[in-house]
């Protein structure tokens, strides 16, 4: 019987090594614009999820499982709603500022489905949102408290703001819209996370012929053979 407490590794995956159809999906390295028009570059750095349940048991930090930040319904992209799936690596930033704010009010936060990572494939992702970084978060549940009301929402919008500068949120507004939510928005902005198992002057150019996890098999043979190094000429 496995140990359901042991720590799970969530394996890194460059998106440009994964197949068609999800290099479509995920986009990696695309430029998008926001809803007022600057343009960022989506992840390219993913966690492959293999299951359900690894998602449940896969714990971000104290309080928050792997699996609330990829909970969907069907207006996600049909294959992001299969196993294996991929989330932005910047997943465990916003799973640590989430754990202080919980810490902060006391209470349970309940992130709600599509209320964290969202592909840009998805149907709510019109523009470019930290959501497709990993790094937003809507809930609409404080503890026992649903958030409906005004004093509720902004009650919990300054104490996001308050827990850090590094945090944004939507005023309160009963027609969600871009300048407003009827719910608490708890966004980072578009952070992107190279892991320490890229080594970035290898991979700076993406190769179609490249087999999966190419990386991985490259720092290998490195380690094997270190006189083979090339050393670039200046």
């Amino acid at each position: 019987m496995s140990d359901l407490s042991a720590p799970q590794v969530l394996k890194v995956v460059d998106a440009f090594d994964l197949d068609d159809e999800l290099r479509s999906i995920l986009r990696p390295g695309e430029m998008v614009r926001d809803d007022q028009g600057r343009r960022h570059r989506l992840p390219r750095y993913f966690y492959e999820i293999a299951s359900h349940e690894v998602a449940m048991q896969t714990r971000l930090s104290q309080n928050f499982s792997l699996n609330e930040f990829i909970l969907v319904d069907l207006k996600e992209a049909p294959r992001l709603q299969q196993y294996p799936r991929y989330v932005p690596c910047a997943v465990r930033t916003l799973a640590f500022y989430l754990q202080q704010f919980r810490a902060m009010i006391g209470l349970s936060v309940h992130i709600a489905v599509n209320g964290a990572y969202r592909s840009p494939a998805h149907k709510l992702s019109q523009h470019a949102t930290p959501h497709m970084w990993g790094t937003a978060a809507d809930f609409y549940r404080v503890g026992n408290n649903i958030l409906k009301t005004k004093e509720l929402i902004e009650k919990y919008n300054d104490a996001a703001e308050d827990l850090s500068a590094d945090v944004t949120v939507l005023p309160y507004g009963p027609v969600p819209g871009k300048n407003a939510d009827d719910h608490v928005h708890f966004d980072l902005g578009y952070i992107t996370v190279v892991p320490r198992e890229i080594s970035e002057d290898r991979m700076e150019q993406p190769q179609e012929s490249r087999p999966r996890f190419a990386f991985e098999e490259r720092r290998r043979k490195d380690r094997r053979s270190p006189e083979s190094e090339e050393v670039p000429t200046k």
